[in-house]
């Protein structure tokens, strides 16, 4: 089952995700001085983090689809995806001990970081979920389950890299800030291609978000507009057999689509400042540069 939800083995091998939380933290270590071997135990426990909140998300949204190939729920069963997503947090704390042995500094505080991140992702998940259920959702509340989906796992890969890396507690939290904003960017742009995404590129469907009529940001940012498209976005999205292909229209036409674009951009540039502050090794600031980049542009 791992071996599946990696893109190590199956149909469709190598559609394994693109490491960018991973990639993070290893960069990360290298801009606080320290060297990428000793940060890989902190990568790799991210990655299996990300990819066990993918196994429980795509059972829980009935997602059919990921990496441009059944999804690993489908495949082998929800039961078997859920125990495999429980193997995967075990061994994540296992590999983080690592470093210095699992009663040591380092290890406890990247322990007590990922079991932060558990809960944080869990939350993000469960409103995800709850509004689902709901006619009315504020920004606010979307933006907090945006932060708790996904921009606490990028926070996370940030600050166990700096940790990882040697760093003090205080310019850790300071480079789980940057992730922190990288992460929003990154989720925002997700929402963007989850209505408006190619399928070759994402994976999933084209519109798939809105059949499944997700509280998306763009979405929420639609309905909240006082539009007459987002008043008659909020009567169709109540209608389970509406066409999605106008519900995508409604949304753009209401500036569901431009305002979560520009906060993503927003989320980026903040982070990008916050990268310039915090270091000025030139390896180090062109591979987060890069990343960066990757995370905005992935919409266009």
């Amino acid at each position: 089952m791992a071996a599946y939800q990696f893109g190590w083995s199956g149909e469709g091998a190598r559609q394994g995700g693109k490491y960018v939380r991973a990639a993070l933290t290893l960069a990360c270590a290298r801009a606080v001085g320290g060297a990428d071997r000793p940060a890989v135990p902190a990568a790799a426990a991210v990655e299996m983090v990300h990819n066990l909140s993918l196994l429980y998300d795509d059972v829980l949204d009935g997602d059919t689809m990921r990496r441009h190939r059944p999804a690993a729920w489908q495949v082998f069963g929800p039961s078997s995806a859920a125990r495999s997503a429980d193997a995967m947090m075990l061994t994540a704390f296992d590999v983080l001990s690592e470093a210095d042995g699992p009663d040591g500094p380092v290890a406890r505080e990247a322990s007590a970081a990922l079991v932060d991140v558990l809960i944080q992702l869990a939350v993000g998940e469960s409103l995800d979920l709850v509004f689902e259920g709901r006619t009315q959702v504020t920004l606010a509340e979307c933006l907090e389950m945006v932060s708790g989906k996904t921009a606490s796992l990028f926070a996370c890969a940030c600050r166990l890299g700096a940790l990882y890396g040697g760093a003090d507690p205080a310019v850790c939290a300071q480079w789980a800030e940057f992730g922190h904003d990288l992460g929003m960017a990154f989720q925002l742009v997700d929402d963007l291609l989850g209505i408006w995404g190619d399928p070759a590129v994402t994976g999933k469907p084209v519109f798939n978000d809105l059949k499944n009529r997700k509280m998306s940001v763009p979405v929420v940012a639609a309905l909240g507009s006082g539009t007459p498209a987002g008043d008659e976005l909020a009567r169709l999205y109540a209608q389970p057999g509406s066409d999605t292909a106008d519900l995508a229209r409604l949304v753009e036409e209401a500036g569901g689509r431009a305002w979560t674009s520009d906060r993503a951009a927003q989320h980026a540039t903040a982070a990008r400042d916050r990268l310039h502050r915090l270091t000025a090794l030139p390896s180090a600031l062109e591979d987060l540069e890069a990343l960066c980049t990757v995370v905005i542009r992935r919409v266009h």
